[in-house]
């Protein structure tokens, strides 16, 4: 049997753009997914895209016996963790339940990883991670102090893998702190599809272009930015999918745990994004200014040499290609997978 890739969160956004990646680059996958966040029907999406669906296993990521028995059964060789509870302003109302799905999730998994003797992990990371810093771009030695129970829930993670990798050099792990990830594939077959309120400003303004949300609210204009609006770094989701499979070729050479930013080393405005998404949409997008909100920053992006130095990748796609892909999903799939 070839060693399998376990995919956990394998159906959520950035897994199933990963999913495929993985199999464009000749590697068998095995999702584990708990569908709380996600939808079965992605498994059939992905196998249009890749040429067969995944392996695919129902289950918690807190569940150490299902993840061992996964890993022996399908001879899994490697884990890709992206399985977690992602919302910062829900992580402040429901801290331990973060803390319980994000650190025990993880904790569980590496204890699984530790009894079947797989020692190769990529830790789905934030940029969350990072203190408040007026100093741009923020490297991956920038100061570390996240502001919400999501991204110390993320931080934590972090310090456990470092702590383990120098307990055991057998072991050989990147944490991967993505930015913003935005777009969809280009086939318009996966794509975002948050539950509710969206979270974050290219879902809220693709919902705004299609008609199913009034207007988008803008949270201040008086930063000091390019036009007052604040200011982050979107990278596509693909780019980010290939970022993982760089790194899964990288931690096949060493050991070690390294700590890599996937950006691209840009800021864009929350203005200059929906002038993009109106051009590729075709629509006029409404928006309000209201006021800040609280412990929002004016400015944001990544400093991303060490990606291309020890993984050879840099994000390539444009941020007109993010509003076409993301809009194309939108506009053929209104209400995302449901």
């Amino acid at each position: 049997m070839n060693a399998k890739v376990l995919v956990t969160g394998g159906l959520g956004y950035i897994g199933a753009h990963a999913c495929v990646a993985l199999a464009e680059a000749g590697r068998s996958v095995v999702v584990v997914d708990n569908l709380a966040n996600s939808s079965s029907a992605v498994l059939d999406r992905i196998a249009e895209l890749a040429g067969g669906p995944p392996a695919f296993v129902h289950g918690d990521i807190r569940d150490i016996g299902l993840l061992a028995r996964t890993m022996r059964d399908h001879a899994v060789d490697s884990v890709i963790h992206f399985a977690g509870s992602k919302a910062v302003g829900e992580s402040v109302g429901l801290p331990l339940s973060y803390y319980d799905n994000n650190v025990g999730g993880s904790m569980a998994l590496l204890a699984a990883m530790a009894a079947t003797g797989v020692r190769r992990l990529i830790f789905s990371s934030s940029a969350t991670v990072y203190a408040q810093s007026g100093r741009m771009p923020l490297a991956e030695t920038a100061t570390l102090g996240a502001s919400s129970p999501y991204g110390r829930s993320k931080l934590f993670v972090e310090h456990m893998l470092a702590d383990l990798c120098a307990s055991d050099p057998a072991w050989s792990v990147a944490c991967l702190r993505y930015f913003n990830p935005v777009g969809a594939h280009p086939s318009a077959r996966i794509g975002e599809s948050p539950r509710g309120v969206p979270n974050n400003l290219m879902p809220y303004i693709a919902q705004v272009a299609v008609g199913q949300r009034e207007r988008l609210s803008v949270f201040g204009d008086d930063y000091e930015t390019v036009d007052g609006t604040g200011v982050r770094d979107y990278v596509h989701v693909l780019d980010v999918a290939e970022g993982h499979v760089k790194a899964l070729d990288y931690l096949q050479r060493v050991n070690g745990c390294a700590t890599i930013n996937l950006g691209t080393g840009h800021g864009v405005s929350v203005l200059q994004m929906l002038r993009e998404y109106e051009r590729a949409s075709g629509r006029l997008i409404p928006f309000q200014v209201v006021a800040r909100r609280p412990g929002d920053i004016d400015r944001c992006w990544a400093e991303v040499s060490l990606a291309h130095g020890l993984l050879g990748w840099q994000a390539r796609r444009s941020l007109a290609q993010m509003c076409e892909d993301s809009w194309r999903w939108q506009r053929d799939n209104p209400l995302g997978y449901r």
